[in-house]
């Protein structure tokens, strides 16, 4: 039996002079108050460190790079090292003087992860410097995402004119039930999403709560993913926490908790794995050993 998607039907666009927002909005700020308490339930011995300087908050959000890099693009199905991770933020990186590197498709997302990483830690500096945090990433998210795809477009590969904007078709998650809302309630749906995290005062209710909505609307054809991490890090290292890394060998449990919260609105299971990744001593990971840096 076909099931049919009660949100997947054309409206007008305007009704007495006044613009009809998809009902997509109101599921996605039902499911932002559904979901709350039981986030703030799983945090609510959790508490943040003092706030830190701007320079030593971004030195650890340094720190934790190449584990980050590479755990969020091999998530992502990239074949990339952790030598390659440190050669391209390194700068050794040739794609105009080798072939090899210029055609690397796994060499270009970690190219554009750097250039991506580079503009969320300007946007934690931003907020650390006292501007609102949802404010700024509503308003940066957009070039965290063309960022990713820089590298690709230099290539040759990918016009800039495809980052323009939100997704302008439908969008399959590969595995999922979920099928996210069509393209024309996408922009509607982000500016509900933001506005549940700007009224938002807890700094893990919108860490949690923006990565799996943000997830849930999937807002682009491709880099869904790794911008809702970097969404959820912006709020968490802001708010007093550890920048958080999903290991891509707990990559089946995170998508099944993703899964849980997107088909069954069960955001227990998400919650509890965030809290159990941001336990992780990344400064005792290989990475992070004496001169592999």
């Amino acid at each position: 039996m076909v099931r049919e998607n009660p949100f997947d039907r054309d409206s007008a666009a305007l009704m007495h002079g006044v613009r009809v927002v998809s009902p997509y909005v109101g599921r996605i700020q039902a499911m932002f108050r559904a979901m709350r308490d039981p986030v703030l339930e799983t945090f609510e011995d959790v508490r943040p460190v003092t706030r830190q300087k701007v320079g030593d908050c971004i030195s650890q959000i340094d720190d934790v790079y190449v584990n980050d890099a590479y755990n969020s693009l091999s998530i992502e199905g990239y074949r990339v090292s952790f030598d390659l991770v440190r050669r391209i933020r390194d700068g050794q990186w040739n794609p105009e003087g080798d072939p090899q590197d210029r055609q690397q498709r796994d060499a270009m997302a970690a190219k554009g992860y750097l250039e991506a990483f580079t503009l969320v830690k300007a946007s934690v500096r931003t907020v650390l410097s006292g501007v609102e945090a949802a404010e700024v990433a509503g308003s940066q998210y957009q070039g965290w995402y063309g960022a990713l795809f820089s590298a690709t477009v230099s290539s040759g590969l990918l016009e800039v004119s495809r980052l323009a904007g939100h997704r302008d078709g439908p969008v399959y998650i590969r595995n999922s039930k979920h099928v996210p809302p069509r393209s024309a309630a996408v922009t509607d749906c982000m500016e509900a999403l933001f506005e549940c995290l700007q009224a938002e005062s807890s700094p893990v209710v919108r860490a949690v709560l923006g990565h799996m909505l943000f997830g849930f609307v999937h807002p682009y054809f491709d880099g869904n993913g790794r911008l809702a991490r970097f969404l959820m890090n912006l709020f968490l290292v802001t708010g007093g926490y550890p920048w958080t890394i999903v290991r891509t060998e707990r990559g089946d449990v995170y998508l099944d908790a993703l899964e849980s919260a997107s088909t069954r609105g069960n955001i227990k299971p998400f919650a509890r794995f965030i809290r159990e990744e941001m336990d992780v001593d990344w400064s005792r990971q290989p990475s992070r050993r004496k001169g592999t840096r």
